[in-house]
């Protein structure tokens, strides 16, 4: 008895050290390649290597919404398929992009991705110049509100329609992998993808997690235009002084498709950057339709909607950088 006694102690006491030896915590940095660009992410005072479930999370995303995988959901959808049944992740983009369509009026449209891809700039090879007859062709399949989703399948005006949702799509793909991180209780933790950019909590010695914004003029240069304090915060910052292309007569094409005129030319407006304690999903679309909208608009909307920091960089008539900041950035 006296050792049938001693035997269990034992056992107790190895069970006791094997959940205290897993149950230590550290920090964790993961990084990788997603959606067609790279992504770090820090999370601290973390029991688990989270690596598996997030892979699991991304592929999911993609599965989804990546219209680079032609077996997507998207991607069949953009064939014609009326069979597929979306999941949570599709609706909730969706829901999403027609809430913040109607905040801008229009300038956040994920059905230009047929000019998108007429551009140049999708996944098929596209005219890359387009003739006025082709351009207002393509603009008729243009607008969020020639589509709805009923019982989870999506209906559009005309089978033509493209929707692309990569201007959004980082973002909440980020927002998905914070709503993981704090399910398992991680209260300190930064993720980035492709720039864009969700935080939580500080890093290590209390201090705010924080980054550097790119100089659009100096874009090579090793030194940051402006320090952010990111804590709590999401970021997203669109451009296009780094994907556009040169036609053979010197015409800038730029990626960001206005999608009340269907034209792809650069506006004065360089840089837009939106900060604030919302989704990554919602200041990456804000920060798209800011390219559209150009400065002048950017700047009314950042005016009106006083939950949202931005940074705008724009050139004036003199060729000059100029900034346009909020509130927080004064």
């Amino acid at each position: 008895m006296k050792c049938q006694k001693y035997h269990v102690f034992i056992t107790i006491l190895l069970f006791f050290i094997s959940c205290t030896k897993e149950e230590k915590a550290k920090d964790f940095i993961l990084q990788g390649h997603v959606f067609g660009t790279t992504y770090k992410i820090v999370y601290l005072n973390a029991s688990k290597n989270h690596q598996k479930s997030i892979d699991s999370l991304f592929f999911l995303m993609n599965k989804s919404l990546s219209t680079y995988i032609p077996n997507s959901d998207i991607s069949k959808i953009n064939k014609g398929d009326t069979t597929i049944v979306v999941d949570d992740l599709f609706l909730e983009v969706f829901k999403k992009s027609k809430k913040i369509h109607k905040e801008t009026n229009g300038y956040f449209d994920p059905t230009v991705g047929n000019l998108v891809n007429a551009w140049g700039f999708g996944p098929p090879k596209g005219e890359k110049n387009l003739t006025q007859e082709a351009l207002k062709a393509q603009m008729r399949f243009v607008s969020l509100d020639k589509v709805t989703i009923l019982d989870r399948k999506v209906y559009k005006k005309y089978e033509e329609i493209y929707l692309d949702f990569n201007a959004i799509a980082k973002g909440f793909g980020i927002d998905i992998v914070a709503r993981f991180l704090e399910r398992k209780k991680i209260k300190n933790y930064l993720i980035e993808v492709g720039g864009e950019i969700r935080a939580k909590g500080k890093k290590a010695n209390n201090i705010s997690w924080a980054i550097q914004l790119v100089d659009p003029i100096h874009k090579d240069g090793s030194k940051g235009f402006k320090k952010i304090n990111l804590s709590d915060k999401s970021m997203a910052t669109s451009g296009n002084y780094r994907k556009f292309r040169v036609a053979e007569n010197g015409q800038k094409f730029v990626h960001t498709i206005n999608p009340k005129t269907g034209f792809a030319k650069e506006s004065n407006l360089l840089s837009a950057s939106v900060i604030a304690d919302l989704d990554c999903a919602d200041v990456d679309a804000y920060a798209t339709a800011f390219m559209a909208m150009g400065y002048e608009k950017s700047k009314k909307f950042l005016e009106k909607h006083k939950n949202l920091d931005g940074i705008l960089l724009f050139v004036d008539e003199n060729g000059r950088l100029k900034e346009y900041k909020t509130r927080d950035f004064k």
